[in-house]
């Protein structure tokens, strides 16, 4: 891999590498589900098989990662063990066991002239994924493109190249053993920063562009893109609980919310509380937090009841931390606790926690986030947990894909009629 190419010489990568995906696609459109289900489980093999060779360069990010003084949750997001190379083969697994969505009928129906049109789906053609340092996207990005018939460009960050080119192995493996073009699935040849650009203007090549990462990435994509973008800039989620939850529900649902993993973007990063439960509910889920190792930055009525709480800034209530670190606020009800997500949220994932389920269809009508939740964690705003097999990302978006982008988002359609000889008069 080089890790600086010139400018020009970028273009001129990029160009080869498109140019080579838009063939790959053109046979991906027309590949059998057999054909692709059988890269996908080969692929899924070697991952398991190359498990010793997968760690040993997960550990070479790792220590750069280390000496770059990355902090715990970017670690945490960056460390490939036994368990998570294994969730991997077995994502790659489940995506092959989904339905296929190339060909599905969406809708058919039938003209008074006999006109019939079917609307299909088909391929989006060559998506760009760009991503910062969970080596894992390798593997489900991959798989997601081609199980939905396109290639794919990806490009990982410098943090985890090491392990992304040694997953990337691995599914080009099963590519050739299936008999697809192995340039499906390209990693970008360089680190460079600026290969980035030579993507976002690769308009020629590319028919899609998802980022998966920072804001600063996701905002630099969308600023810059002469693609077009799947995209959120950030997850500011929040979880509201009421004076109707069940106390020891909300404590077990905060705590997985919040610190299950801190560095996902469907991880909690505010706290609401309605005023009535601050005195059945609120001490208990602060102490919670604050015993389990986060740190809780609260209005001043969240910190009366803990000496350990630290005040918060206007600028907690925006942030995603990513981190062991979260926002809480008493609010008077639950329009009051729509509003502060409305004014500050990033529309991903907001979760209730009710026994109102008055309330609760109040907050998931009035809110308009991609995912929203009742008496549940905030972590289940992922794909596979959807039943989508893994996800490209999350969309924050209303054009063509909001949510979890799995395979089905990662179609478009077009319309066939059939006549028998009809004119238009």
């Amino acid at each position: 891999m080089n890790a600086h190419l010139a400018i020009g010489d970028m273009t001129a990568a990029m160009a080869a590498i498109g140019r080579a995906a838009k063939t790959a696609a053109a046979a991906l459109a027309t590949a059998t589900t057999d054909r692709k289900n059988a890269a996908l489980l080969a692929a899924a093999k070697a991952l398991r098989q190359r498990e010793a060779e997968i760690m040993a360069a997960n550990e070479k990010d790792m220590a750069a990662g280390r000496e770059k003084g990355l902090t715990p949750a970017m670690l945490d997001r960056l460390m490939l063990d036994s368990r998570r190379i294994a969730a991997m083969a077995q994502g790659l697994e489940e995506i092959a066991a989904l339905p296929d969505p190339v060909g599905g009928v969406i809708a058919e129906w039938t003209r008074p002239n006999g006109l019939k049109i079917s609307r299909v789906r088909t391929p989006l053609g060559v998506i760009g994924v760009i991503y910062e340092s969970r080596p894992n996207v390798t593997a489900d990005a991959g798989a997601l493109c081609l199980k939905a018939g396109n290639a794919c460009v990806l490009r990982g960050g410098s943090e985890s190249h090491h392990s992304s080119r040694a997953i990337h192995a691995a599914l080009v493996q099963g590519l050739k053993e299936a008999g697809l073009p192995e340039t499906a699935i390209q990693l970008a040849p360089t680190t460079d920063r600026a290969f980035v650009g030579a993507m976002l203007a690769a308009a020629e090549w590319l028919d899609v562009i998802v980022p998966r990462g920072g804001k600063s990435l996701v905002a630099r994509v969308q600023a810059e893109s002469r693609v077009p973008v799947f995209a959120h800039l950030e997850g500011n989620c929040h979880v509201y609980v009421e004076a109707s939850a069940d106390a020891e529900m909300a404590e077990r649902v905060v705590l997985n919310a919040k610190l299950r993993r801190t560095g996902v973007c469907g991880a909690a990063e505010t706290l609401l509380v309605e005023r009535a439960a601050v005195n059945t509910h609120l001490p208990r889920l602060v102490k919670a937090l604050l015993d389990a190792g986060c740190e809780v930055r609260g209005d001043p009525e969240v910190q009366k009841v803990d000496a350990r709480v630290k005040p918060a800034s206007e600028e907690d209530w925006g942030t995603e931390y990513l981190d062991a670190i979260i926002a809480a606020k008493v609010v008077a009800d639950v329009g009051e606790a729509i509003r502060h997500i409305s004014t500050y949220g990033s529309h991903h994932t907001e979760a209730i926690l009710t026994e109102d389920a008055g309330h609760a269809a109040r907050f998931m009508n009035e809110l308009d986030s991609a995912i929203l939740l009742h008496n549940a964690s905030t972590q289940f705003a992922d794909g596979g947990e959807f039943g989508m097999g893994a996800e490209i990302g999350i969309a924050t978006g209303k054009m063509h894909a909001r949510g979890p982008v799995g395979v089905e988002q990662l179609t478009t359609f077009k319309y066939l009629v059939r006549g028998n000889g009809q004119t238009r008069p």
